[in-house]
């Protein structure tokens, strides 16, 4: 039910004071959106309005400003990104870039942006990984699992990872996954855990909910760790096909505590300047892979955000909506 549709370009003369106008370079498509599109009225963000454009996550240049601290070829990101080419809006849903590094914009939607510091903050802000551990990591290809894969190892542990293509499975494997399955594929979603790790499972990163969550309960160790991040097997389902969980006696059986966390209300905690220093160090050292999944042009940005739930993206996907050295 998108509709692409065109209306008059937004100019300088247009700004009002404190506010800014930008131009449109990348926007992100994240599996939250799912619940926006839904009308509900009871989750941590508001439902789109119909009629009206989406927004969320992205990053543009600045082409006019009203606002002291902005000026005209400033880089900015936010959570206030209107799906427009370009747009007005007040300067305070918005943080300047100081400096890309040679490195693309969409970088700060991706490994330096909120899914690698959701990764972050379920990963070592809540779970508190312990060398030796074993960890599981659902949707280990994608925005957020890539970089859960490579911050448990960097700590030692042995990681475990699910994806659900072969590519994915090989590129998992090439993060630094001790394992990694296609959990499409295999015979038994329980077994195939259980094969990887016959000893349990401390900490499961979940993106995905559903049965997958079900069957790893069963196989977490005493006082295991689960950071809940997302459920994108069940954004879709209606009442009748939800999946409903049968194992969930274990988490009283085996002393496990699961974290549910909202990754906006960390960034200004201390676990925000701690992911920023650990993974630029990272970067700087080449000690970190991350895949973004680019399509181009904003009038395929909902088939692009539809995607995401049904799997048909390879890891971060955002939209290109123009290139930061040219006008549209």
């Amino acid at each position: 039910n998108f509709k692409v549709a065109a209306a008059p370009v937004p100019t300088k003369d247009a700004l009002k004071d404190g506010e800014i106008l930008v131009r449109t370079l990348y926007l992100s498509c994240d599996p939250y959106m799912r619940g926006r599109l839904s009308g509900r009225t009871d989750s941590y963000v508001a439902s789109f309005e119909a009629g009206k454009p989406i927004d969320g996550l992205g990053v543009g240049v600045v082409e006019a400003s009203s606002h002291a601290d902005y000026k005209e070829g400033d880089i900015v990101t936010g959570g206030a990104f209107k799906w427009e080419t370009r747009f007005i809006a007040s300067a305070k849903g918005f943080t300047k870039i100081p400096s890309t590094n040679g490195m693309s914009p969409a970088s700060f939607l991706g490994v330096l942006g909120m899914p690698s510091f959701t990764a972050y903050v379920g990963t070592i802000t809540l779970c508190k990984p312990k060398q030796g551990e074993t960890i599981l990591v659902s949707a280990a290809s994608g925005a957020v699992g890539q970089m859960v894969v490579q911050l448990a190892k960097a700590r030692g542990l042995r990681v475990i990872g699910a994806a659900g293509s072969d590519d994915k499975v090989q590129y998992v494997k090439d993060l630094g996954a001790d394992v990694a399955f296609n959990y499409k594929t295999v015979k038994s979603l329980g077994s195939a855990i259980k094969d990887a790790a016959p000893n349990g499972i401390d900490i499961y990163f979940d993106n995905v909910g559903g049965e997958f969550l079900d069957v790893t309960l069963k196989n977490m160790r005493p006082n295991g760790r689960i950071a809940e991040c997302g459920m994108i097997s069940q954004y879709n389902a209606t009442a009748e096909e939800a999946y409903h969980i049968q194992n969930l006696a274990y988490v009283v059986m085996k002393k496990l505590t699961i974290y549910g966390f909202i990754v906006s209300e960390y960034y200004t905690t201390p676990a925000y300047g701690e992911f920023i220093k650990e993974v630029s160090q990272m970067l700087k050292e080449n000690k970190i892979k991350y895949k973004m999944d680019e399509v181009v042009g904003i009038e395929n940005g909902p088939q692009a955000l539809l995607d995401l739930f049904e799997g048909r993206n390879f890891g971060k996907r955002v939209v290109k909506v123009s290139d930061p050295a040219h006008r549209l």
